[in-house]
């Protein structure tokens, strides 16, 4: 992001607004006025100017019009505010790098700055507005999205090897953008999947020049081949020489968090919040850090925050209200924590944040003594379970599991409990959370023991079928693959093999529309568990091919 509100040293450029739709939202119909006007004077086509008075109305023109221009007021009265309008543009892909977004703003305290910058806009512009500020701004903005402007139109239509080609082709001579086509090419290179490409990439980047960004992308690397330490040593030493960088922050809070070290997890999302203390995510992570590290207090202030923040944001999560329920009930409040679960239920509506819910409630009432309702909501969770009636995520499932393992159903809760680990034999965090369920259930041994019986399963049984297909027996491989489904349905591995080995048997055999349509939808159940996997985009890429080929 480039903040440097006061520089308007560019020369006058001539703006090209042929055909650019542009929104202004503003809360002020005489600012939305004069911003109107200063575009028209810069050349903007009256007709193509949009406005919008607040976030939602800002929101809903988004989803009619693809803009290429969108200058928003930080401050939008009650309701949204425009960070939340960016964050939520973003979040719903309203918005893509090619179009020019300017934060206007008065707000000049560190605590505005840093909160929007997280959501990078192209740039602030600070109030009061002139032409000439205005005019520079665009004018510098908009050099650097023409460079990138047939880049970003090959990212759009995931054709990320093109756009590697383009910035490679461009790399070779435009010396202006030398840094920006390094670190968008990287970032195709992450999103593809092609990490050993990326790693020689930016290690080559950094021998000649020492770049946070760079350093914390090379942090992503390892940590995804799960060198941790090397991860943790590389953010530690970012974060140390450049503490407002809030991604390696939470970084590293996250590479903490995967190495057991909460009480420094803790530590560096502490430091982060106050920074930058408006993040709906940041402040329920620090919640449940804090939860585990039974500081209670810290934790319900935090998802409190959370909650407070997520009001008119994208980002609500009913995870903060859980959280905010249990801090309650930890800390003797059970009325509030019942009070927060009636706000949850009011908000989410979906059958699996209910069946969470429940589960929590059950805990509460077994905290504050009332053990027949919690008896009887553990009977009817687990019943539901056995009935296949509720389908829980990861987190519903341990819930349930600690409801039940607190009220006496040992068998059903360690059926359940084995079930997650092996839709997540390879998570270090899962695996750490079922262990101290078990402990607190006084189960420490022998809940090792099923831990690791578990897993063990679930990794021969997710590799079978890739061992299969090397063998060249095909149809062996789609086989077992589907038998691993069958067993563990929610295991984004078993997803994406068993999509690989039907892509496969296809390639060597046909495709046929019902196997295609069995590997798109493991490819879209994979996705939906864990989007954005490098291994979906390139199986998705192959199955296209072999459709477009037929």
């Amino acid at each position: 992001m480039h903040i440097n509100p006061l520089d308007i040293s560019s020369p006058a450029t001539e703006l090209n607004f042929s055909g650019k739709n542009v929104l202004i939202v503003d809360d002020y119909m005489e600012m939305r006025s004069i911003l109107r006007d200063m575009l028209s004077s810069c050349g903007a086509e009256m007709k193509k100017i949009h406005m919008a008075t607040n976030g939602n109305e800002a929101i809903a023109w988004l989803k009619k019009v693809p803009f290429d221009i969108v200058l928003c007021d930080l401050i939008l009265g009650s309701g949204k505010n425009g960070q939340q309008v960016l964050e939520e543009a973003k979040y719903q892909s309203l918005v893509g790098p090619s179009c020019l977004w300017l934060m206007i703003t008065a707000e000049k305290t560190m605590e505005a700055v840093t909160g929007t910058a997280e959501y990078q806009p192209d740039a602030y512009l600070l109030k009061p507005v002139t032409e000439a500020s205005l005019r520079s701004r665009l004018a510098k903005i908009w050099t650097k999205k023409e460079a990138f402007a047939e880049i970003y139109k090959a990212m759009k239509q995931q054709d990320y090897s093109k756009a590697m080609f383009l910035c490679d082709q461009r790399l070779a001579s435009d010396k202006a953008h030398t840094a920006d086509l390094l670190r968008t090419k990287c970032d195709l290179l992450l999103v593809s999947g092609e990490y050993d490409r990326a790693k020689q990439v930016l290690e080559d980047i950094l021998a000649v020049r020492d770049l946070p960004w760079a350093k914390a992308a090379l942090a992503k690397i390892l940590l995804k081949k799960n060198d941790l330490d090397a991860a943790k040593h590389l953010l530690e030493e970012t974060t140390e020489a450049n503490p407002a960088y809030l991604e390696a922050q939470d970084l590293l809070a996250h590479t903490l968090q995967v190495m057991g070290d909460l009480e420094e997890a803790g530590n560096v999302l502490e430091r982060t919040v106050k920074l930058s203390p408006n993040s709906v995510t940041r402040q329920k992570n620090l919640g449940q850090v804090a939860m585990k590290l039974g500081k209670l207090e810290d934790a319900e202030r935090a998802f409190r925050k959370s909650v407070s923040l997520g009001e008119n944001s994208v980002l609500r999560t009913a995870d903060a209200y859980l959280g905010l329920a249990k801090a309650c009930s930890a800390n003797k409040n059970a009325e509030q924590a019942l009070k927060v679960l009636g706000q949850l239920n009011k908000n989410f509506a979906a059958d699996e944040v209910r069946t969470k819910a429940l589960a929590v409630e059950g805990l509460i009432h077994h905290q504050s003594g009332n053990t027949e309702k919690a008896k009887q909501i553990a009977e009817e969770l687990g019943q539901s379970i056995s009935n296949d009636s509720i389908h829980p995520d990861s987190d519903g499932a341990l819930e349930i599991a600690r409801l039940l393992l607190t009220t006496g159903d040992k068998e059903k809760a360690i059926q359940l409990l084995q079930s997650e680990i092996k839709n997540n034999p390879e998570s270090a965090t899962l695996l750490r959370d079922v262990a101290e369920i078990f402990d607190q259930a006084g189960m420490g041994e022998e809940g090792s023991r099923l831990i690791e019986t578990s897993r063990q399963e679930a990794m021969l049984i997710m590799n079978r079928g890739v061992l299969l297909i090397s063998k060249g027996q095909y149809e062996e491989a789609v086989s077992a693959m589907r038998d691993a489904y069958s067993a563990m349905p929610a295991n984004i591995r078993v997803l994406l093999n068993l999509a690989y080995v039907i892509i496969t048997y296809m390639q060597k055999k046909g495709p046929t529309p019902e196997l295609v349509e069995e590997a798109r939808h493991s490819l879209q159940a994979a996705n939906e568990l864990s989007p954005g996997e490098p291994r979906f985009v390139r199986l998705s890429a192959a199955l296209n091919e072999l459709t477009t080929l037929r």
